[in-house]
């Protein structure tokens, strides 16, 4: 275990000690993109000395790592931000989205080393909990359990949050909240960006008051999280590495801001950034730091069928959040505000039920879906591409 903890290390070392000046030079001027490859900068583009921005992270009360889910990239980064910290302060805790608080007795046998991954997988029922693939994440949870790092389950029951949509969260008596408080309110550009992503739901939606549910179900989403994280900070003194996907901290606007009301003020933002990423959103607020990636290299293997959205859950299933243009979902006329209630005739109740659907999918099928819109119901299919001939 020793060689492999060594090696990560090794691979952390970019992180930690970073750019000299003039190689920091070479590589801007080998670039276009907003944040050189490699490389630490502000939310305003501006280089960071990578020791010091980790130093600070390093001796704050918590660390939050965005993601995007299915971005592999996104996962070694932040593997390897959790090492470079953990060489700098070794009282670390692990805190994680993907896993609801009722499994942390699980998580604390799997950090004692009592558990297998299939034990640890099973126990989690990680395909329906979470469903994104749990390649991504195991070798962030090797590192915790190598180091004897707590893991922490940061989320809630999904149906808390869907509940929340639904009906309110004062209609949500105290005793079936799952402990959580009441949320602060959010900022307006939280509200904001939120409201961006119901554009698509029409006006009749918003005066039913579904918007103003959704904004405080995504509230208490952030809520359940950010007290997970405070109340691990005060019980142990750890710092906690939180893994967030990225629209739950950018801007300081969801867990941040919760944090912040529960007088857990200074929590640092990291992001990793894509290669072509707007340079336009790093507009000085996004977060503490962010780090430059580069292209992604080809996968080695097969990729799993990948349908190409952001799913979120709705008052009455499963809502489409964003679509990756160019994707399958994008060819086959899925928009944001897109309500998914049925894939291949199977009804989509939450979003692992259509992660587990598409994942099935064999290259060249089609998928049908069925989808609520304003305008009434669609059916629409969705077109797998063939594998790449062997030459």
């Amino acid at each position: 275990m020793l060689p492999r903890l060594m090696a990560v290390l090794l691979l952390s070392g970019g992180l930690l000690a970073g750019l000299g000046d003039k190689d920091a030079a070479q590589a801007a001027a080998q670039t276009d993109a907003c944040v050189p490859p490699g490389g630490w900068a502000d939310a305003a583009a501006r280089p960071l000395n990578a020791a010091d921005l980790l130093r600070r992270a390093a001796a704050s009360p918590a660390v939050l790592l965005g993601e995007r889910h299915d971005n592999p990239d996104h996962h070694r980064w932040q593997l390897h931000s959790l090492a470079a910290l953990h060489a700098l302060n070794p009282d670390l805790a692990v805190g994680m989205e993907m896993f609801p608080r009722s499994v942390q007795p699980v998580l604390d046998r799997w950090s004692a080393g009592q558990l297998t991954e299939a034990e640890l997988l099973r126990e989690t029922n990680w395909p329906k909990v979470w469903g994104y693939d749990a390649r991504f994440y195991l070798p962030i949870l090797h590192f915790a359990r190598m180091n004897r790092l707590p893991v922490v389950a940061l989320n809630v029951d999904r149906g808390l949050v869907s509940r929340t949509a639904r009906e309110g969260w004062a209609a949500v008596p105290a005793g079936e909240r799952e402990g959580v408080g009441d949320p602060a309110p959010p900022p307006a550009s939280y509200t904001e960006r939120l409201r961006q992503a119901m554009a698509a739901h029409g006006p009749t939606e918003r005066r039913s008051g579904s918007f103003e549910r959704f904004v405080e179900a995504q509230s208490v989403w952030d809520r359940a999280m950010a007290e997970r994280i405070a109340d691990t900070h005060r019980r142990t003194g750890r710092t906690v590495v939180a893994i967030l996907g990225q629209g739950h901290i950018e801007g300081r606007d969801g867990v941040p801001h919760q944090l912040a009301d529960l007088g857990v003020r200074n929590s640092v933002v990291l992001l990793p950034w894509d290669e072509d990423r707007p340079c336009a959103e790093l507009d000085g607020r996004i977060a503490d730091a962010v780090y430059g990636l580069g292209e992604s290299e080809a996968p080695a293997e097969t990729p799993r069928p990948r349908l190409g959205v952001m799913l979120e859950p709705g008052p009455e299933g499963v809502r489409v959040r964003s679509v990756t243009e160019g994707s399958v979902a994008a060819a086959a006329g899925l928009t944001a505000g897109d309500l998914v209630v049925a894939a291949a005739g199977s009804p989509v109740r939450e979003a692992s039920d259509l992660t587990a659907v598409v994942q099935r999918q064999a290259p060249g099928t089609w998928l049908p879906l069925t989808v609520k819109r304003d305008q009434g119901t669609a059916e629409l299919v969705a077109k797998f591409p063939a594998s790449p001939a062997v030459e």
